[in-house]
């Protein structure tokens, strides 16, 4: 079990108090989910340009976000073009959290992401495929293999090559995951392990979070009626959702597979 946070940003000019109070919400949804995971915590931002960086370190979140990697580095690097924020508590099922390859947010060449859950086959599916692996950890699994979808596809084609590659894996997942090769769209991924949602007009910013019960009180009652349904696949778009209904652009069945 581990806490995964996100904030997906539309493009506004938004002052310095304004990041400020994002970047305090941000934290606190980290230390709030401190209790799905203490071993290792880690954030990650990607900017329009498909620029990412991330730092991780093998602490609780309630210390991770007083270290200056957290509290200079990172702070720093969330500026005004910063299209989304990841976050991660981790609770190893597998990988030790001294290897920092083995901690949240992972990459591939074009893919960073966070995982709740636990892959059974990871190891039967880095070889038959032969996906290359930088660490221990059953999360890289699902990266790899979305990092095999071919940037020039879109529409219907990637949702169905999506569902192709959930459908390889077996265990439990919520994902959130973002292609540098499209910087301001969200893939979420929700199979079994909670996770909620919250649009907030005024930041026009979409935030996400592992305990339903920080989003509750960080925005109220309207928390209640953005639940994420279970085996679906949802697709953000940062400069389309303040305009859709729905808040995302489309969302699709995933398989089941225990």
């Amino acid at each position: 079990m581990c806490g995964l946070i996100s904030v997906l940003l539309a493009p506004k000019r938004r002052d310095d108090w304004e990041r400020d109070r994002i970047w305090d919400i941000f934290t606190e949804a980290l230390v709030q989910n401190e209790q799905r995971g203490r071993d290792a915590t880690g954030v990650g931002l990607v900017q329009p340009d498909g620029t990412r960086r991330v730092w991780k370190l093998p602490l609780p979140a309630h210390q991770f976000v007083e270290t200056n990697d957290y509290r200079r580095d990172a702070r720093r690097a969330f500026d005004e073009d910063t299209v989304c924020l990841l976050g991660h508590t981790r609770r190893p099922t597998k990988g030790k959290v001294g290897n920092s390859r083995n901690n949240h947010p992972l990459t591939t060449p074009h893919i960073i992401g966070i995982h709740n859950g636990q892959i059974s086959n990871d190891d039967l599916l880095f070889g038959a495929y032969r996906l290359p692996r930088t660490g221990e950890v059953d999360s890289e699994a699902i990266f790899a293999l979305l990092e095999t979808i071919p940037e020039e596809v879109g529409g219907e084609q990637y949702h169905q090559l999506v569902q192709e590659k959930v459908d390889l894996l077996s265990g439990k997942l919520t994902t959130v995951s973002i292609d540098i090769r499209r910087p301001g769209e969200m893939l979420v991924l929700k199979r079994d392990m909670p996770f909620s949602m919250h649009y907030n007009p005024d930041f026009r910013a979409m935030f996400f979070s592992s305990r339903y019960v920080f989003l509750r009180k960080a925005f109220g009652r309207s928390v209640l009626t953005e639940a994420i349904e279970s085996k679906r696949a949802y697709i953000f778009h940062a400069e389309r959702f303040p305009d859709e209904e729905e808040r995302y652009s489309c969302s699709f069945s995933i398989p089941p597979r225990s």
